[in-house]
């Protein structure tokens, strides 16, 4: 819902700076709150200063952020996630090796079958053998015991096959590769209590032996009303990449990086020419805003690379040394995290020209930039060193509870609005951090066709 309190501060900022030294109102607002807001939502946002067009811009945007909240409490969202934490907690080798692996695994893979159930008293996965389909049968919730929920996938193989290393032995200093085949197609059924609640299809084109696709597809369809399509192709001179998510057949928000000339054809309306001939992405948000980007994404996969380089991570300490520093080593690891974060955010606004614009009236609302925020983080318990002559080293490193507790602490690079008074507001406020979600996952696989 609309933020009464941020409107009624904006409302107030404006009257207190809206007279003149004769005490004469000029524009002083009359009428409820209410009223107010809706004065101000039929004004194109040319005529608005810049605090106006926040509450216009929260206003319209409201519509966006309550359903994009909504799909939070999905019952095929909320059995996906549950999914992803049962992974977690008891890995899974879809390999038949000693990979930990996620989701993602489960519809990028083809050739590889068995069924797994969650055992919810011993907390593992039970694979029963299968040589038709590949299928996970869990509980929907984290609240539930009983497995009423089934992902089923079934695929097409290429003839390209990859490796990816499982395990290292440590004695004869070798690798140990799993191999399989990228699919050219694989489908995916979710089912809750019997009753479809979301299906999954992925597509891709390959040349000759070449494991990075010519052409790429994603589509994730919600009983509840939602789908999530991405896709994408390379071209001689310009890779192309689309993605939506729509709530029964409605934009809320799609993305499309291209050409400029591929972007040009989306922006045709009278108002958004100015913005035609330079941009080659594009993000149009619901019927009312767009945010024309210029982004130089073969520069930001190799400012990444370097980064990878130039930033190394700590190394872990011996643990079969007593003056092994293990606050120092998760110290040097939350330092990495910031550094990396800060550097990513760095290499974004400068390889990336965001700006927000009203798709009604062409008006500049406000430039989209990155900033690094603390994310994520936990508590640690620090290993103690135990004094045992039976040990070759003298002793050994163990979690006993008398260990000192540290905090890892992880960061994400959030999107924030700057607005023309050069305030800063965080773009999740009105578009909801589904957002955010979004536009990693775009960039990210829009990224995979450059390398």
């Amino acid at each position: 819902m609309i933020k009464k309190i941020l409107l009624f501060s904006v409302i107030i900022s404006q009257l207190t700076v809206s007279c003149s030294s004769s005490d004469e109102p000029v524009n002083a607002p009359e009428g409820s709150l209410t009223e107010q807001i809706a004065n101000i939502i039929k004004q194109p946002y040319s005529k608005l200063t810049p605090a106006e067009q926040k509450v216009k811009l929260e206003a319209e945007a409201n519509v966006m952020l309550v359903q994009m909240d909504k799909s939070k409490t999905s019952g095929a969202i909320e059995a996906i996630q549950n999914l992803g934490d049962l992974l977690s907690i008891s890995s899974v080798d879809i390999f038949d090796g000693k990979n930990d692996n996620e989701i993602e695994d489960i519809l990028n893979v083809s050739g590889v079958y068995g069924i797994y159930t969650w055992n919810n008293s011993t907390k593992i996965w039970v694979k029963t053998t299968s040589s038709t389909e590949l299928k996970f049968v869990f509980p929907a919730k984290a609240s539930q015991t009983a497995n009423n929920t089934q992902l089923s996938s079934k695929s097409n193989s290429s003839t390209i096959k990859v490796k990816i290393e499982d395990s290292y032995n440590w004695q004869s200093g070798t690798t140990i590769n799993d191999e399989f085949y990228l699919p050219t197609s694989v489908d995916a059924i979710l089912t809750i209590d019997n009753k479809q609640a979301a299906t999954f299809a992925t597509t891709a084109k390959y040349t000759g032996t070449v494991e990075t696709p010519d052409e790429s597809s994603f589509k994730m369809v919600l009983n509840d009303g939602y789908t999530y399509e991405i896709s994408g192709s390379k071209k001689a001179t310009q890779n192309t990449t689309k993605s939506s998510f729509t709530y029964n057949g409605k934009n809320l928000v799609s993305f499309t990086a291209g050409s400029t000339a591929d972007i040009d054809a989306l922006i045709e309306d009278d108002a958004l020419i100015q913005h035609q001939g330079k941009a080659n992405g594009l993000v149009q948000i619901m019927d009312n805003f767009i945010i024309v980007a210029e982004m130089d994404i073969a520069t930001q996969t190799k400012d990444e690379e370097a980064l990878e380089k130039s930033l190394v991570y700590p190394a872990h300490p011996d643990y079969q040394s007593p003056k092994a520093d293990y606050k120092a080593y998760y110290t040097a690891e939350n330092t990495y995290n910031k550094k990396y974060s800060e550097a990513n955010v760095v290499n974004s606004n400068k390889n990336s020209k965001l700006i927000l614009v009203s798709k009604k009236d062409g008006t500049k609302i406000a430039d989209v930039v990155y900033r690094s925020e603390k994310g994520y983080s936990y508590d640690n318990e620090l290993p103690v060193w135990v004094t045992d002559s039976n040990y070759t080293a003298g002793g050994y490193w163990t979690n006993n509870g008398n260990g000192e507790i540290i905090t890892i602490q992880h960061y994400d690079e959030v999107l924030y609005l700057k607005f023309n008074d050069s305030t800063e507001v965080a773009m999740s406020s009105y578009f909801s951090t589904g957002f955010d979600d979004l536009e990693t996952k775009f960039e990210n696989f829009l990224k995979a066709f450059e390398r």
